[in-house]
């Protein structure tokens, strides 16, 4: 297996790191990787996990509901009923940043096409990326969409796009730096770029350790912090607007972390540990087990 071996921060580009810790993939294989972190800026990453060509083996099973759309379980059920409640908060934040009730909507990792259908639906000219073939059969047969594969994001041109949405998507993306450039080139110079990602500072994650099932390696490359996502705008030309916290995560986030620790009711007991996490994340957003990030570029 050709593995991707970073020997350079993507954040400041040193070289000097440091093992955090181990995780182990639950979802498919059983194996483990490495957390390491930049001891220059502290960015932390998984090392060594399988290059672009050759992860998919890691996304092909039943249980990675981003692409199979399962309801089956508990917890998956749960993950439905929190994204229709989040469909209708992602439009109104977008509506709020935007000052647009339509416009062009660029979905990158759209999964199985719930999120640009409900944009579709409320008027807006809505283009779609996504790199499982499964998922975007998926789309085209609940949904009419038509969804690209992610070759077709270097062909955009200039100032293309009213708003670019990458929800729980960057952390997936092999080649980081060179995806930060495309977005600010197809943004149009008064749009929005809206990127939710898993927050390694959340309460949950701290609580998990290296249980924390937002982890997710080897699927999860990168672990943004509020700072590290803050930073890779400034260094890509954008502003960070805005930062919202995404309390739901840490409901699904912390039974999945019980059920990976074999815990007896994981449902349960990871109610409780999301409970506590949506109260912290109240008085400290920040510590939310995930963050909307809002940019505009400078």
């Amino acid at each position: 297996m050709n593995t991707l071996k970073i020997d350079k921060c993507p954040l400041c580009g040193e070289s000097h790191f440091e093992e955090v810790m181990t995780c182990t993939d639950h979802y498919a294989s059983g194996e483990s990787f490495a957390i390491c972190r930049c001891q220059h800026c502290g960015f932390q990453f998984t090392q060594a996990a399988p290059v672009e060509a050759e992860i998919g083996r890691y996304y092909e099973t039943p249980d990675y509901i981003s692409h199979s759309d399962t309801h089956k379980g508990l917890m998956n059920r749960v993950y439905h009923w929190v994204r229709h409640f989040m469909l209708s908060r992602k439009a109104r934040l977008i509506k709020h940043h935007s000052g647009l009730s339509r416009g062009y909507l660029l979905d990158i990792g759209t999964g199985t096409g719930y999120f640009p259908h409900f944009m579709q639906e409320k008027g807006w000219r809505v283009s779609a990326i996504e790199k499982s073939l499964q998922a975007r059969q998926f789309a085209k047969e609940h949904f009419s969409l038509d969804v690209d594969s992610p070759d077709i994001l270097d062909s955009y041109a200039d100032n293309s796009f009213d708003v670019i949405t990458l929800w729980h998507v960057m952390e997936h993306l092999e080649h980081l730096n060179e995806t930060w450039e495309t977005l600010n080139r197809i943004l149009k110079d008064r749009g929005i770029l809206v990127i939710a990602v898993p927050n390694p500072t959340s309460f949950d994650a701290e609580k998990y350790k290296e249980m924390w099932a937002a982890y997710d390696v080897p699927r999860h490359l990168w672990h943004f912090t509020p700072s590290a996502m803050q930073q890779f705008g400034a260094k890509h030309n954008f502003i960070l607007c805005e930062r919202h916290p995404m309390p739901f995560d840490a409901f699904y986030v912390s039974m999945l972390s019980e059920k990976y620790r074999k815990s007896a009711f994981p449902f349960i007991k990871g109610l409780i540990a999301g409970t506590e996490a949506w109260i912290v994340s109240l008085a400290k957003k920040d510590r939310s087990s995930s963050m909307i990030y809002v940019f505009r570029k400078k």
